[in-house]
């Protein structure tokens, strides 16, 4: 286990900044076109603003790229209180906003950052300029949440993983979100297991996973941004038939399906991908359902 200090030599740069926040040290970064507009990247579970490396380099010309470590991970860490509603990350949320100046903007989410995304369109529609939602979690259906958060709901599953997280297990939950297992390297692993044994990150995780959510999918139907759905066809942690269901429930939204990738599709491809956001942050007429090769 690497320390703090470590850890942040190994995975911070010249773009990294740290700011105090709701009592928390919060790691982001702030890229790109700096009179661009505003796009912000949310990453998922057991994630970190790294996830989103890919799409910094594609449309870093287009916008103002402002990406951070989720309370809870990477070298943010967990909150004082151990709280992890869907309030506390929505109102995270605004409170960073409010601080970095930005009144709207561009939302992009994967996975616990999708769920975030359309939460907080939800609560401040007025902030939200267009949304992105990629493999996004929120429905709260067993087989719409991921394995790792059902093993730290069992009364012995969340107590080992406090103790002992053996970085095996780490190369298959990687493994798990990448449909093409050949782009998985040992620093991919390396950076997932290193932020994940931060100290705090494993315990914010299980409260994460036991905290009591409110399902509140059936108020999709009341956000009217536009919305681009992502998937990957091959998604071992959110199946793809949810991503049928946002866009079936979400009134403004178009879906792009990617054969072949995971769960993490700006990860994975993060080319094609970005082209597409691109293509929908700049258009404003809907483009069919298409499946990506």
């Amino acid at each position: 286990m690497l320390r703090l200090n470590q850890l942040i030599r190994k995975y911070s740069n010249d773009k990294s900044l740290f700011r105090p926040i709701d009592g928390l040290l919060v790691h982001y970064r702030d890229e790109g076109r700096a009179d661009g507009p505003v796009l912000l990247l949310l990453h998922g579970a057991f994630s970190s603003l790294h996830t989103f490396d890919g799409w910094v380099r594609e449309l870093r010309g287009h916008y103002r790229l402002i990406r951070f470590d989720l309370p809870g991970f990477g070298l943010t860490g967990p909150t004082e209180n151990n709280e992890y509603s869907v309030d506390m990350y929505t109102e995270f949320l605004r409170d960073f906003l409010n601080t970095l100046g930005v009144e709207k903007c561009h939302l992009a989410g994967n996975s616990l950052g999708g769920w975030m995304c359309w939460e907080f369109a939800l609560r401040f529609p007025e902030r939200v300029r267009r949304m992105i939602l990629i493999d996004a979690a929120g429905y709260l259906s067993s087989k719409a949440i991921p394995l790792p958060f059902k093993m730290a709901r069992l009364p012995f599953g969340g107590a080992l993983m406090s103790i002992t997280t053996p970085r095996n297990i780490f190369d298959r939950l990687v493994h798990e979100v990448y449909g093409d297992k050949s782009k998985v390297t040992e620093a991919l692993i390396d950076r997932y297991y290193d932020h994940f044994l931060r100290i705090g990150n494993r315990e914010a995780f299980i409260s994460i996973a036991k905290s009591p959510y409110e399902d509140h999918t059936y108020q999709l139907k009341n956000i009217q941004v536009e919305t681009l759905i992502l998937w990957g066809s091959e998604d071992a942690w959110i199946p793809v038939e949810y991503a049928h269901r946002f866009v079936n429930e979400l009134p403004n939204a178009r879906l792009i399906i990617y054969e072949g990738v995971g769960h993490v599709p700006m990860e994975e491809n993060p080319i094609v991908t970005a082209e597409d956001v691109l293509e929908f942050l700049t258009e404003d007429e809907h483009v069919p359902e298409k499946v990506r090769n």
